[in-house]
């Protein structure tokens, strides 16, 4: 099989490309990417002399530049990662967000369309579903209820998709998945953001009173939830992907802090960000008995990992934050 990954160089799409790229299932793999800050070519190094493996840059707004690797390309599928899709950047700048997520959507379902694409997989977030008292869980049929620009972004980019199903039987899935993390994140969300400030002794900025509750899934999971949907998943549905691991964002700073042998004197309170959803939960019991997928990293394991990963890549962490990684594009692929 022959696939087009959107978002490629980012934290999922990357993980994704690395994990496909290990077995045999794919002949050709296609990654789109804009680079924008968040996207970094060093996380697809160990992959980038595979003969199977192509890079295009390329932002997924450029309808001709799409149609144009399209068929160039011929891609049996398209996984579609590519957005905006940090809460605090979409609150400060909603503009991008809505350009990417929906624009961007709806410009790649065309193409696909046109180009009779056997199936495209538009990943998106439990974002969608809003904040979720106890003791209830989301499954794809729960309400969506948008709490940020990002959220309501995915949201109608989700709906969007679908309705290419609905109204030309393309065949489409949609997946939402729980909080990833794991090696390789951009060092803004919050398991990040806390082992990189954790190991340099830096302040670690809890929202509020730090009692939202996440569920956490590590990426390689999500990533394996996302092939066997690809190869298993029914055109038109939903599958919601979680790691059946939800904890107050206090707790896991906690584990951070134990894991990194620092104080809980690093912890710093901070004002809670508008709109600041209390609870995500789900139920993936529908992708496990259509698919057979189920988690396989326990969180301490995957949060050990991921210490492990950013004590021992300092140099790439400081390259991520400070643009580096764009004089890595030019001087290894700006030639190409």
């Amino acid at each position: 099989m022959r696939i087009l990954v959107t978002g490629g160089a980012g934290f999922i799409g990357s993980a994704f490309i690395r994990l496909a790229l290990k077995g045999n299932a794919f002949s050709r793999v296609i990654n789109y990417d804009k680079l924008t800050y968040a996207g970094n070519l060093e996380n697809l190094a160990e992959v980038d002399k595979d003969p199977r493996y192509a890079f295009v840059r390329g932002d997924i707004c450029d309808k001709v530049l799409v149609e144009n690797t399209l068929a160039a390309e011929s891609p049996d599928a398209i996984i579609h990662f590519a957005a905006e899709s940090h809460v605090d950047r979409s609150i400060l700048s909603p503009e991008p967000v809505v350009e990417t997520n929906v624009k961007g959507t709806f410009t790649l379902l065309e193409a696909a369309r046109r180009a009779k694409i056997g199936r495209f997989v538009h990943v998106s977030t439990d974002e969608v579903y809003g904040s979720i008292d106890e003791p209830h869980d989301a499954d794809e049929t729960y309400p969506l209820k948008p709490s940020s620009p990002y959220s309501a972004s995915k949201a109608g980019s989700d709906l969007l998709a679908l309705s290419y199903f609905t109204t030309f039987k393309m065949p489409v899935v949609v997946t939402r998945a729980s909080n990833n993390y794991g090696p390789y994140q951009f060092p803004e969300k919050l398991i990040p953001l806390m082992i990189s400030n954790a190991l340099e002794d830096k302040p670690l900025p809890i929202y509020g009173d730090g009692m939202q509750i996440r569920d956490w899934l590590f990426v390689d999971d999500h990533c394996r939830a996302i092939a066997s949907v690809l190869e298993k998943g029914r055109a038109g549905e939903v599958y919601n992907i979680g790691g059946s691991m939800a904890l107050p964002n206090v707790e896991v700073v906690h584990k951070i802090l134990a894991a990194t042998n620092k104080p809980a004197s690093l912890m710093k309170t901070v004002t809670d960000r508008p709109g600041h959803d209390r609870r995500y939960a789900l139920t993936s019991e529908k992708v496990e008995r259509e698919t057979g997928w189920k988690p396989q990293m326990e969180f301490e394991a995957g949060l050990a990992e991921t210490v492990a990963f950013y004590k021992n890549n300092r140099g790439w962490v400081e390259r991520v934050r400070s643009g580096e990684y764009q004089k890595f594009y030019d001087q290894n692929y700006g030639a190409r």
